[in-house]
């Protein structure tokens, strides 16, 4: 029997694993387009000074990628160690995704990156730049896959159950590629990984100029940083919208959730910004709001309602009752299949009349196994169980939205200046893009949390509940590999920081090509020394 401490501890190392993994990613996507930009600039004038940044910058992404590639690769062993039967339930659909992702970007990904490194004395500089545009795609194909099997677990399209095979199987390839919701992650997402490298850039840049060395190097990259970064971040703040859209359609019970909506409002609803929010009773104690905004936002209309908790939990509660005779017609195939009796035609078609709400019916499997043995209170605990705790969701997203609007701030004033050619002499403006390096992390790692502890109590939205997805494995195997992944990733994080730190107090410097600070006071001292 699956034990809930099980679920929670499978949850826990899935997420930290996961979290980890995304601490490297963001800055991939950045840098690479960055780095793109600055070998175009260095093809069409040939000055040096361009090579070098693509050759410096290039040195720090290439140690943010191999972290990123060797914390990804312990997240897909985990759907077959702690997830297996999710893996079987619905390893047909979500395998496709991932073993494209497989063969058609990592590969192409990492062949152009040892190109990158390697190829800058033995390609033309076409050639080279060839090859860094399509390290650069080669990135955002990976995450384009990945993110389409993460958007068809938001919003299942294009598969249905097979009572044959006990199993989801799809039944349109194009329906889960051109899924709105994995569409909309994906470019919501790399258009977050574009802030994340901007700022990445913008931050180092400014401290060089803090510390009035490498200025022209400095002022260069900063330029680049602050025009892509703005672009960027609108970017991201109109396709995150468009997100927001996309959820008011499929999980409008995690569009509720963001919003602590406990009851329907008339349209069009307004939009929280900060509540005083009580679980217990299921209200808010006090609201600030916007009129009219989260309609719009959630509808595009004016005449659109947004369903609250209480009237989601209503619907739901239908739903798992209807649920219930699916999974009850399912088990009596299940035995007349392990009897070797052929289902009746009447009920394989009450079964398809109700097999919609089957996942539904599969939220009571947490209390019971036999459906005539369930209860008013199971039911409504599986009601409660079917909406996502309200407060961590609301003010977590509120911190992703704060942080976009501080780096909108950030950048629109970068820009501003930089059109007006003397940033590089606001020393206020340059401490905030030191300050604000971490910003991008910090809005993508709620981002993530909202999408998936929002998606709770579902491991496949509507389909398949997060209780039977695991693995029925030994509670102290999963603490231990979960302890282990801690430690390793931490040692793993240190690394990071350190290289990472080390070539950026090096700057450009660490090329050796005699041509910038730290270099030229070194061939000083030498020469002296020599004299």
């Amino acid at each position: 029997m699956i034990t809930e401490y099980l679920v929670d501890i499978s949850r826990l190392q899935f997420a930290v694993t996961a979290l980890f993994h995304f601490l490297f990613v963001p800055l991939t996507l950045g840098m690479t387009w960055l780095l793109v930009i600055m070998e175009a600039v260095y093809l069409t004038t040939g000055k040096q000074i361009w090579k070098d940044m693509t050759r410096f910058w290039g040195k720090l992404f290439g140690i943010n990628f191999v972290l990123g590639v060797t914390t990804g690769i312990t997240m897909e062993f985990q759907f077959g160690t702690n997830w297996a039967y999710y893996s079987h339930y619905v390893g047909d659909i979500f395998g496709a995704p991932l073993a494209i992702e497989g063969l058609m970007a990592f590969f192409l990904e990492s062949t152009m990156v040892g190109l990158f490194f390697f190829g800058w004395d033995k390609m033309s500089r076409l050639q080279h730049f060839v090859t860094t545009v399509l390290m650069a795609l080669g990135t955002s194909l990976s995450a384009l896959w990945i993110l389409v099997a993460n958007g068809w677990m938001q919003n299942p399209v294009g598969a249905e159950f097979n009572y044959q095979t006990m199993r989801m199987e799809m039944v349109s390839f194009a329906q889960i590629f051109f899924n709105p919701d994995a569409q909309n992650k994906f470019v919501h997402t790399v258009s977050a990984g574009y802030v994340t490298g901007a700022s990445f850039v913008l931050g180092v840049s400014a401290w060089y100029l803090l510390k009035n060395r490498d200025v022209a190097f400095a002022k260069r990259s900063f330029h680049v940083a602050a025009a892509f970064g703005f672009a960027a971040i609108c970017s991201t703040i109109v396709l995150g919208d468009e997100s927001g859209y996309s959820i008011g359609h499929a999980q409008q019970t995690k569009l509720a959730a963001i919003e602590a909506m406990w009851e329907t409002e008339p349209a069009p609803a307004s939009f929280n910004i900060i509540a005083g929010i009580n679980e217990q009773e299921q209200k808010n104690d006090w609201v600030v709001h916007i009129p009219y905004a989260m309609g719009i936002i959630g509808t595009r209309s004016l005449d659109k309602e947004i369903l609250g908790i209480h009237d989601i939990k209503k619907i739901n509660e239908a739903r798992i009752k209807n649920g219930m005779t699916a999974v009850s017609l399912l088990d009596k195939m299940r035995a007349d299949k392990a009897a070797g009796i052929e289902p009746s035609t009447q009920t394989i078609a009450q079964f398809e009349q109700v097999k919609e709400d089957l996942g539904f019916g599969l939220l009571l499997k947490k209390y019971t196994d036999d459906m005539s043995q369930v209860t008013p209170q199971m039911i409504a605990q599986a009601v409660d169980d079917s909406i996502p705790g309200v407060t961590p969701m609301f003010w977590t997203f509120r911190v992703m939205v704060g942080m976009g609007m501080l780096m909108l701030t950030l950048y629109a004033l970068c820009l501003f200046f930089v059109l007006k050619g003397n940033f590089a002499h606001k020393k206020w403006l340059l401490r905030f893009a030191l300050m604000m390096i971490p910003a991008p992390w910090i809005a993508i790692e709620a981002g993530w949390f909202v999408a998936e502890y929002g998606r709770q109590p579902w491991t496949v939205y509507g389909v398949l509940p997060t209780h039977l997805s695991v693995s029925n494995i030994d509670v102290n195997q999963v603490l231990w590999s979960l302890a282990g992944f801690v430690a390793f990733y931490t040692i793993l994080f240190i690394i990071e920081m350190t290289l990472m730190i080390k070539y950026v107090r090096l700057g450009p410097a660490s090329l050796g090509t005699g041509r910038y600070d730290g270099e030229q006071k070194t061939a000083l001292i030498n020469a002296d020394v020599s004299n």
